[in-house]
């Protein structure tokens, strides 16, 4: 029944100006209960005004108040042209509410219908006239998608990801972060810098995957088409630099959920930094997440390195807040991986001064004495090729009359400036206490410490993963020797066949 009334209606529009309020008909269907019925009427809207924008028969300039067009003089354009225009702007406002519907496949139909109408307008602007220098784009409509796209109480990332085809355009995606600026100033501005989980997140999920040129010449893909392309600010590298900066600096300016930390800290050496024009104004957002603490300092501390090795950024205290993170949990918990992997890259200069590297040495040694044997199974090569870098910390190998215990070191453990630690004092007789270790292969490791080391370094890559449950696995795995034996053997425990320690640990 829906459907041929939608078609009687998009029949005599398209047939006649005179019937330009049969809209109405369309536009009440796209507030419909049933599910169907809305595709529907997404779908003949989008019929519907897609053939008047390329017949050009929407109105070209302001339109009067509704109450005066009832009673105005229309002598300047045919009334129709006017209603119709309005039914337009009816329209985009139903296609705007329908990225809110529950229904996944509406807010599809509501997208695609809404980026049709932004496709044809920029193709058949709905203005006058054009001035010199000036490009038509449809700013306002892209900016009502946008706003759609991150709701400020739902997760819309589904939504975002069918979105991201339409940002391979470029000047589609130039004015997406204009946009977004524009959004998150006047969104944030209200909750005073309180965070807002779901639209941070929806504005994350929307820019993060923002693919930027490298070059100039690499923009060449755009929905509107000039004649003169090179005069237009959209075609610059350089103005999509500034507002890609401009975007993520508005962005993080904002307290964000611990969450959305991670995930920017993760991406930002290689997705967000080398495209900003000055990449060391991060240094506020960066000091801000490396006090959030944890797992988050770790990865804001990898951004400052960046910024002081590749844009010359002072930062006198990173290393010591690199030493303050050396707590018990660095062991035990789930990015330990990540940990160590950048802070074997932070340690990887031969220029760093020994007592430096000594504190990182000794406090690394300490807390391994509480370490799980995973753990210790890649911190003892780490350690040994931090010797192989800095060959004047060996001193800490090579102390015979060192200290022996606890008792009778040096090295302060609570001290919080390395240098003042008085590591280069110490010996390491925390992972000479090691090679008693009851599980055999760390006790192997630790071993090394006699012996002189090799100038290669270990590749510590296939460690930083290592699991509990792999040296389990890798132990029951293991076969043993067969002996004679004078009395039979037990099977099982407890006088149970077929248990798992019968299964494995069985002699004959």
């Amino acid at each position: 029944m829906a459907g041929s009334v939608l078609a009687a209606s998009l029949e005599a529009v398209l047939g006649d100006r005179g019937n330009a309020n049969r809209v109405f008909e369309i536009l009440e269907l796209l507030a419909a209960k049933e599910e169907q019925d809305v595709l529907s009427a997404s779908r003949t809207c989008r019929r519907l005004f897609a053939a008047l924008l390329r017949r050009g028969e929407l109105w070209v300039g302001d339109l009067p108040a509704q109450e005066d067009a009832l009673s105005g003089d229309f002598s300047a354009a045919p009334f129709p042209s006017r209603e119709l225009q309005r039914r337009y702007n009816d329209c985009v406002e139903s296609m705007n509410e329908l990225l809110g519907h529950e229904s996944f496949q509406v807010k599809e139909s509501g997208l695609c219908t809404l980026m049709k109408f932004v496709e044809l307008e920029a193709e058949c602007p709905l203005v006058a006239e054009k001035w010199k220098g000036s490009f038509a784009f449809p700013r306002h409509l892209l900016k009502v998608v946008v706003n759609g796209l991150i709701p400020i109480h739902e997760d819309a990332s589904l939504l975002i990801s069918r979105f991201q085809e339409y940002m391979e355009y470029d000047d589609v995606r130039y004015f997406v972060m204009k946009a977004v600026t524009e959004s998150i100033g006047h969104v944030m501005q209200k909750i005073k810098e309180k965070p807002l989980p779901f639209y941070q997140q929806n504005v994350f999920s929307l820019i993060s995957p923002i693919n930027m040129p490298n070059k100039e010449r690499d923009m060449v893909k755009f929905m509107v088409k000039q004649d003169d392309q090179e005069e237009w600010k959209v075609s610059r590298l350089q103005a999509h630099r500034q507002a890609f900066e401009r975007m993520w600096l508005t962005f993080l300016k904002h307290q964000l959920p611990s969450g959305l930390y991670k995930k920017v800290l993760v991406i930002l050496h290689d997705s967000i930094l080398p495209h900003m024009n000055e990449p060391t104004l991060m240094i506020d957002f960066l000091t801000a997440a490396y006090g959030v603490g944890g797992a988050i300092s770790l990865l804001a501390l990898n951004g400052l390195f960046i910024l002081i090795h590749q844009h010359n950024l002072e930062y006198p205290d990173f290393y010591k807040k690199l030493y303050s993170l050396l707590d018990p949990s660095i062991y035990h918990v789930k990015y330990r991986a990540r940990f160590f992997h950048l802070a074997d890259l932070f340690l990887s200069s031969s220029h760093l001064p020994a007592y430096l590297v000594a504190a990182f040495i000794k406090r690394l040694s300490r807390l391994a004495l509480t370490a799980p044997p995973e753990a210790l199974l890649m911190v003892i090569p780490f350690i040994c090729n931090l010797f192989r870098r800095h060959p004047a910390c060996k001193v800490l190998m090579h102390r015979p009359n060192g200290p022996q215990d606890l008792s009778e070191d040096p090295y302060i453990m609570e001290q919080e400036e390395p240098s003042e630690s008085r590591a280069l004092e110490s010996s390491l007789w925390e992972l000479q206490s090691l090679q008693n270790h009851y599980y055999p292969d760390v006790a192997q490791a630790a071993a090394i410490l006699n012996q002189s080391l090799s100038e290669i370094e270990d590749d510590i890559s296939g460690l930083l993963e290592l699991s509990a449950s792999e040296l389990f696995d890798k132990e029951i795995k293991k076969t043993s020797a067969k002996v004679p034996l004078e009395f039979v053997q037990a099977r099982g425990l407890f006088g149970k066949k077929n248990d798992i320690l019968a299964e494995h640990f069985a002699l004959d």
